[in-house]
C-alpha cells in the first residue's frame, strides 16, 4: 500500500492487512433525487448558490444567510442541526427565511421519540425542530425530490422538484444547503477486489444487516469482522461510516466495535473477535412513528404502531438474519427487539420471527 507520512513523504509499504477508516465526508451525495447532479446544480454550486451540510450559520458562515432564503434539501441529523441554527438566525436577523424539502412524505422519522429516546440531546433535536414545522417558522416541502436549480437574474435560485402532484417550484433561494448525506470513496481501492453491495456500496455480507429500508429503529445487529470481510482481499477491511455505505444509521460505539472485532481476530483470537459486545441506545421511534399533527395521533390510535402494514422482507435481509439468528455469525446483544433492545436476552441471535416483525417496519414486534 502507497502511504504519505507527516512530512509529506510518499512510500510503497507491505502490510499483512488494512483497514479503511477513510470516512465518507469529503463524498456528498447530490441533490438530484435520481442520484445525479440535479440540471444545473454544478451551475448553482459555481455561482455560489450551493452550501455544505453543516455551514456555521451563527458563526463565521452568518452574513451569508442573515437577511436571506435559504432552502435546506436532507433528512438527516445534520440537516436537523442546521435548520435549528437557520431558525436561532431568523430570530436574531429579521427578513431571514428558511425552506426544508424532503424526498419522503413525512419527516417523523426525523422528529424522533422526544424524551423516550436513550440519547436525550437527539430526543430534543427533533422535538425541536417539529415544533418550529407545526409553528410554520420552517416552510416544509415533503414529497419533494430536486430535479433543477435555475439561476435568476438578482442573485436567487429557483429549485425546481417532483412530487406526486407533479411539478413543484421553490423561488427567491438565495442559499441551497445540500444535507443529501454521503457516499464512500473507494477511488483508493479501485485496484483491490471489493465485494459490495450495489445499491448500498457496504460490504455485501454488511448490507442487509444497515439496508435503510429495513432498519429503521436501532435495529442493526452487531457485527465484526466476518461480516467486513472482502473475500478476493484477506486482510482488507473497510470500517466506520463508509462501511455503511449509502446508509445513515451509522454511531461511533458501532465503528469502535467493528476495529476491535478485526484487531482481536488479526491477533489470532476468534473467540474474542466473534464476541461482539454492543448495545445501541434506543431511538424511542419506528418508522410509523410520532404524528405531524394532533389529527395523525388520533388516527394512528397514539400506537408507534399505528395501522401500517408489514413490508416484504427481500431473501437477502431474511438469509442475513436467520444466519445470524443460527449462530453463524456470534453476537453479544441483540439490538432492535421490542423497539431497540431486549433487557433479558441472553446474548445470542435474535428469534428470527421478530426480526421479520421488525424489517417491516414495526417496532412492536
Amino acid at each position: 500500500m502507497r502511504v504519505q507520512d507527516a512530512s509529506g513523504a510518499v512510500t510503497d509499504v507491505r502490510a499483512a492487512a488494512v483497514i479503511d477508516a477513510s470516512g465518507t465526508w469529503e463524498q456528498r451525495n447530490p441533490l438530484g433525487g435520481s442520484g445525479l447532479p440535479a440540471i444545473g446544480e454544478v451551475e448553482a454550486e459555481a455561482a455560489g448558490a450551493l452550501v455544505g451540510p453543516l455551514p456555521d450559520v451563527l458563526g463565521s458562515d452568518r452574513a451569508r444567510f442573515a437577511g436571506r432564503r435559504t432552502l435546506l434539501v436532507g433528512m438527516g441529523h445534520s440537516a436537523a442541526n442546521t435548520l435549528l441554527n437557520l431558525a436561532q438566525l431568523a430570530r436574531e436577523e429579521p427578513g431571514t427565511e428558511i425552506a426544508w424539502a424532503i424526498r419522503g412524505t413525512d419527516a417523523r422519522r426525523l422528529f424522533g421519540g422526544g424524551e423516550a429516546d436513550q440519547l436525550p440531546d437527539r430526543g430534543k433535536l427533533g422535538t425541536d425542530l417539529r415544533s418550529l414545522v407545526l409553528s410554520g417558522a420552517i416552510e416544509h416541502h415533503a414529497g419533494f425530490s430536486t430535479t433543477g436549480l435555475e439561476l435568476a437574474g438578482d442573485g436567487t435560485v429557483t429549485v425546481v422538484g417532483r412530487t406526486a402532484d407533479g411539478e413543484r417550484r421553490i423561488p427567491g433561494v438565495h442559499n441551497v444547503a445540500a444535507a443529501t448525506g454521503f457516499r464512500p470513496d473507494v477511488a483508493m481501492l479501485n485496484e483491490v477486489r471489493l465485494d459490495l453491495d450495489a445499491g448500498l456500496e457496504a460490504p455485501t455480507q454488511l448490507a442487509p444487516l444497515v439496508d435503510p429500508a429495513f432498519h429503521s429503529c436501532g435495529t442493526v445487529p452487531p457485527h465484526g469482522h466476518r461480516e467486513l470481510t472482502h473475500p478476493g482481499e484477506p486482510g482488507l477491511y473497510v470500517v466506520g461510516m463508509k462501511s455503511y455505505g449509502r446508509a445513515p444509521t451509522f454511531l461511533i460505539t458501532t465503528g469502535n466495535e467493528q476495529v476491535r472485532s478485526i484487531a482481536a481476530h488479526l491477533a489470532g483470537d476468534d473467540a474474542a473477535a466473534d464476541e461482539v459486545q454492543l448495545v445501541l441506545p434506543e431511538t424511542g421511534v419506528c418508522s410509523v412513528t410520532l404524528p405531524l399533527t394532533d389529527d395523525d395521533a388520533a388516527t394512528a390510535g397514539g400506537s408507534c404502531c399505528g395501522t401500517a402494514p408489514a413490508a416484504e422482507v427481500p431473501a437477502e435481509v431474511d438469509a442475513a438474519h436467520a444466519a445470524w439468528a443460527n449462530g453463524e455469525a456470534r453476537v453479544g446483544f441483540a439490538t432492535g427487539v421490542g423497539g431497540g433492545r431486549e433487557t433479558d436476552t441472553d446474548g445470542g441471535g435474535m428469534p428470527l420471527a421478530e426480526v421479520r416483525g421488525q424489517a417491516g417496519g414495526s417496532c412492536c414486534g
